[in-house]
């Protein structure tokens, strides 16, 4: 069988990314009796605690508060006390000061007086009615026991109402109920009590206003009289005296206006006619003045006589003909006659601009005593008004106060309360604390979270390399693969190993009563641990296909972390694989290698190194085909002198020639620098690490050590690892419940052509 073929180069799970869900559930897995435990532990401490508690009972009442109360008289008779109005936020202002009067200490002693509650030990101390109390020395007053029901009154508004829930809790459910019901049968009563008291209150006030009012009313209109007597003012409104002389003056600024436009045009008139020359007739001008019919009638005539005269001197007639002076005197008295009427115009006119002249300065005269009247007027109207406004003010105020004080004395009548219950408190069945499921339900969680941050605490806490994923992710090493722990109980059962009966060269061989750790590989190759060292070899030739590393140096950071069992299994299977192989013991401290074989130490690598001919003697045969051995020989006072020397250069190259792989086993990292001088002269090195032991400090102090002097440091093997933890769930195929143990009865009865040493090759 070809184990190497089996197995591909990484075989460990794969390395989640980001939250490592697999491992919080191993955490948890590993940890879940201690988590339990802790649970249980607060759980049941919760529920101890929450049933030595006493029970406490709350009694609920609904009640109304009505910021605007009915009002039975309408809407027309107001409350002489507000108890509220529309505006929001007055409306909220007036319910936070109802909710907090509901906790007030008046309201408190009021309801402790009435029950009695500074003498109720139980009420005080809050305990069941029929249970023990110890008695109270001193007892408290009335004001700390109302204090005490005030803390214990809770009141919640029922949202988008104007309902709120007064609630009260106590030990004795019937208590609840009684003292819930008397605080709001109380509380309405005070809000009744103290609107009737406040109207009262401002009914008698009003009331003592009302004397002085009256008697300032006529104080007031005995002042309005007395100066209308003295200023003759009439009983007329001063404002329609006012209206009459306003509408006088209007009139007379219009005739004075009309007169003074007639004047002008009289004066026009009379200045026209003063250009006209009565003296000659004949040529009198175009203008309208001079087209009276008087005047043209007696105009035509003077011409007409005029024409006659010309007529008859025409004839030849002279001058002293009795016909031409007739004629003449006709003209002469024609003439005459247009002359006077042009005069008579003329008079007619200045006449009537005298006429008009007087008529306006006797409007104007009328107009400016108008005025002055209208002054005289407004400052009398002055001091009538203050007094007139005084008296109204007087009597609308008294009327005010008079209306008012008899809506008072109808509220006060009418009782109208604008809160009151609208459901009363019921017995309360179940108590509300302790919440028994529910503290015992936070106290799982609580418990279950303490658990958790306990277990996950003393994982955080726990810095020891445990998975491939510390390795790979933490430490940044290649992990090689793992190693089963052997306890010397399961050395000593052969059958765990699946080893049953070998077959070697055809013949049967029983089992030994005795497996060996650092030989499990040869002991038991179809066991685990034999498994995952073949899985390892093949792990290191993969990792570099090209160029093998031919000598591979093991090494650990700390002591006791089981190189030398890595280093002599991994020996054992390269030889199995048909590779000579040579293990070096270069531990030059406290070798080892010889003992597992059974060799002795007299002679090995530090005798090599000083006499190179005994060379072939000093390499040791085992019985394992193709695997040999080089001890360390006599331990040196000089170790690290003797690694670091020409001669052992020279040495390992002769080796490289002789041997196909090359394992040593060297001192660990941390206490000496031999590992770190055999670092830089080797292949690759390889880190074994001891599961839940080495921590990653030390393993990452050590990895740089190795690679500061030069040191190639391939990966890192798993040692010492506890298949049953939950953190190597998938390394079960290395496990006793793995496959070989499940076939160890099919191994019996293979022929002998099917044993691994003869297929390893």
């Amino acid at each position: 069988m070809n184990h190497e073929s089996n197995h591909p180069a990484s075989i460990a799970p794969d390395d989640e990314q980001g939250i490592d869900i697999f491992a919080i559930l191993r955490t948890v897995r590993k940890r879940w009796m201690s988590i339990a435990a802790i649970t249980l532990a607060i759980s049941l401490a919760v529920t101890f605690y929450s049933l030595g508690q006493t029970k406490i009972y709350e009694a609920q009442t609904m009640m109304l508060f009505d910021p605007n109360p009915p009002r039975p008289l309408g809407r027309q008779v107001e409350t002489v006390v507000d108890m509220g109005n529309n505006n929001y936020w007055n409306n909220q202002e007036y319910y936070e000061t109802q909710y907090r009067l509901l906790k007030s200490l008046r309201l408190g002693k009021a309801v402790v007086e009435a029950l009695g509650l500074q003498h109720d030990l139980a009420f005080l101390q809050m305990v069941p009615a029929d249970g023990k109390t110890v008695p109270m020395d001193p007892m408290p007053s009335v004001e700390d026991a109302a204090q005490i029901l005030v803390n214990r009154v809770t009141v919640t508004p029922v949202k988008d109402s104007r309902l709120a829930t007064v609630a009260y809790q106590d030990a004795d459910p019937a208590r609840a109920q009684r003292i819930v019901m008397t605080l709001a049968e109380t509380f309405v009563a005070f809000n009744l009590s103290d609107a009737q008291q406040s109207t009262s209150t401002a009914v008698d006030w009003l009331n003592s206003q009302l004397d002085k009012l009256k008697e300032g009313l006529d104080s007031s209109e005995l002042a309005l009289h007395e100066y209308k007597l003295d200023k003759k003012i009439l009983s007329t409104d001063l404002d329609a005296q006012s209206n009459i002389l306003r509408e006088e003056m209007q009139q007379l600024s219009s005739a004075l206006t009309a007169a003074r436009i007639k004047r002008e045009e009289l004066a026009a008139r009379h200045g026209e006619l003063a250009k006209v020359n009565p003296e000659d007739p004949s040529d009198l001008p175009a203008t309208e003045l001079l087209q009276s019919s008087v005047l043209q009638r007696l105009r035509t005539e003077y011409i007409n006589a005029l024409r006659e005269r010309d007529a008859l001197l025409a004839t030849g007639k002279g001058i002293n003909h009795p016909d031409v002076r007739a004629a003449e005197g006709n003209v002469a008295t024609n003439r005459a006659a247009v002359i006077a009427e042009i005069r008579n115009i003329q008079g007619s006119v200045a006449r009537d601009l005298a006429v008009v002249r007087r008529q306006e300065a006797g409007l104007s005269g009328l107009l400016q005593t108008a005025k002055n009247n209208a002054f005289d007027l407004n400052l009398l109207a002055i001091e009538y008004n203050r007094l007139n406004r005084t008296k109204e003010n007087s009597e609308k105020l008294y009327s005010v106060v008079l209306e008012r004080s008899k809506e008072g004395d109808l509220a006060r009548m009418l009782q109208v309360n604008n809160i009151r219950v609208v459901e009363p408190p019921t017995l309360p069945r179940a108590p509300i604390r302790p919440r028994m499921l529910i503290n015992t339900l936070v106290g799982i969680l609580a418990g279950l979270v303490l658990g958790l941050g306990a277990a996950f605490g003393r994982e955080m806490l726990d810095r020891s390399v445990k998975t491939q994923a510390d390795l790979e992710g933490i430490l940044g090493l290649n992990f090689l693969g793992l190693i089963p722990a052997v306890s010397s109980d399961e050395a000593n059962k052969s059958k765990y190993y699946g080893y049953g009966r070998r077959r070697r060269h055809g013949k049967t061989e029983p089992a030994p009563t005795s497996l060996q750790p650092d030989l499990i590989v040869h002991q038991a190759p179809l066991s685990g641990p034999a498994e995952a060292a073949r899985a390892i070899r093949t792990n290191l030739r993969f990792m570099s296909a090209d160029e093998p590393f031919r000598v591979v140096l093991i090494t650990s950071a700390s002591p006791s972390e089981g190189k030398t069992t890595v280093a002599s299994n991994l020996a054992i299977a390269m030889a199995q694989a048909g590779q000579k192989t040579l293990l070096l013991d270069a531990d030059l401290r406290k070798p080892r290698v010889h003992r597992i074989f059974g060799k002795s130490n007299d002679r090995g690598l530090t005798v090599a190194l000083l006499d190179r001919t005994s060379l072939t003697d000093d390499l040791l045969c085992t019985e394992i085909p193709d695997l040999f051995v080089l001890p360390a020989g006599p331990i040196p006072p000089n170790p690290a002198e003797l690694l670091q020397s020409e001669k052992f250069a020279e040495l390992l190259a002769e080796l490289r020639n002789r041997f196909d792989r090359i394992v040593i086993d060297s001192s660990p990292v941390g206490p000496v620098t031999d590992a770190a001088i055999l670092t830089t002269q080797v292949d690759g090195t390889v880190m074994v690490v001891r599961a839940f032991k080495t921590t990653r400090d030390v393993v990452a102090d050590a990895k740089r050590t190795l690679q500061t002097v030069g040191g190639r440091v391939v990966g890192a093997v798993l040692n010492a690892v506890n298949l049953d933890r939950s953190e190597y769930k998938g390394y079960v195929y290395y496990s006793s419940r793995g496959y070989y143990r499940s076939t160890e009865e099919k191994s019996e009865s293979q022929p002998a052509a099917s044993n691994p040493e003869t297929k390893q090759s």
